[in-house]
């Protein structure tokens, strides 16, 4: 049984005035962010430990969510480990990038500066709001002010489901870029090895999305969010029966957007 403990009641059912504001949005975000100035309070081992999970049980990360829920009270993260981390693979993997695709300092500081602003933080906030709006307006069980899903818990999905297709097309994909692009761009194994990497990856990230909320206990028919795994075989299907090399076209963008 995990442990529990929960803020101080009034007989009415609220939370004192002094423990309702230490559980507002405003106060948690503003304690994430000055632990995110103290890298000796953050527990990178265990942030370790989830990015090993997220690929081998994804389940087990989300338990970890549950028991934090009933220990702390939310269910986000209150640990910028996590980002952390995440952020040194981003930085790391686009670097490999410019390197593998001949790209200058200036070129890869662009192609960073794309990466992180745009690709995981500016699309990161898209996702996020969107899935915390579509899960609160249509997938709640019952309406009330009690039960709600949180914006950073709806972020943190998005980091989870994120972090192995980072893994996949940011990193492991580099060791097969010149193979895949280069050589056999238009051969069927070129573009087939790509497109591969390119459905597991993606397939993870709705995966891992799913669970994250599918493990609320107050929200309906998750499996919806399932779905897309019906246009993601049918895109990948086309894709190797039409030719079409999605990696090859990745760098291709990659390229011209820095120029």
């Amino acid at each position: 049984m995990l442990p529990t403990s929960s803020p101080p009641i009034h007989r009415n059912g609220s939370l004192s005035e002094r423990d309702a504001a230490r559980h507002t949005a405003g106060a948690k975000r503003y304690k994430y962010l000055r632990r995110l100035l103290h890298f000796r309070q953050m527990d990178f081992e265990f942030a370790i430990w989830q990015m090993l999970y997220l690929f081998t049980s994804p389940q087990k990360v989300y338990r970890n969510f549950h028991y934090r829920k009933q220990t702390k009270d939310q269910w986000a993260r209150d640990d910028p480990a996590f980002l952390v981390l995440l952020s040194i693979w981003l930085c790391v993997s686009t670097v490999g990038f410019g390197l593998v695709l001949d790209m200058g300092f200036v070129e890869t500081l662009k192609l960073l500066l794309w990466v992180v602003f745009i690709d995981c933080i500016g699309v990161g906030l898209l996702i996020s709001t969107l899935m915390w709006f579509v899960t609160n307006k249509y997938l709640m069980k019952h309406h009330s002010r009690d039960y709600d899903v949180e914006w950073g818990y709806a972020f943190d999905v998005h980091l989870n489901a994120f972090y192995p297709l980072l893994v996949i097309l940011h990193f492991l994909q580099l060791f097969f870029i010149n193979y895949v692009v280069v050589t056999s761009s238009d051969w069927f194994l070129g573009y087939f090895v790509g497109n591969t990497l390119w459905l597991i990856a993606i397939g993870y990230y709705i995966y891992i999305t799913f669970l994250g909320y599918s493990a609320l206990p107050f929200l309906k028919n998750t499996v919806v969010l399932l779905y897309p795994f019906a246009l993601l075989g049918l895109l990948y299907v086309l894709s190797i029966s039409l030719g079409w090399n999605f990696t090859k076209g990745l760098c291709w963008f990659y390229k011209h957007r820095v120029q």
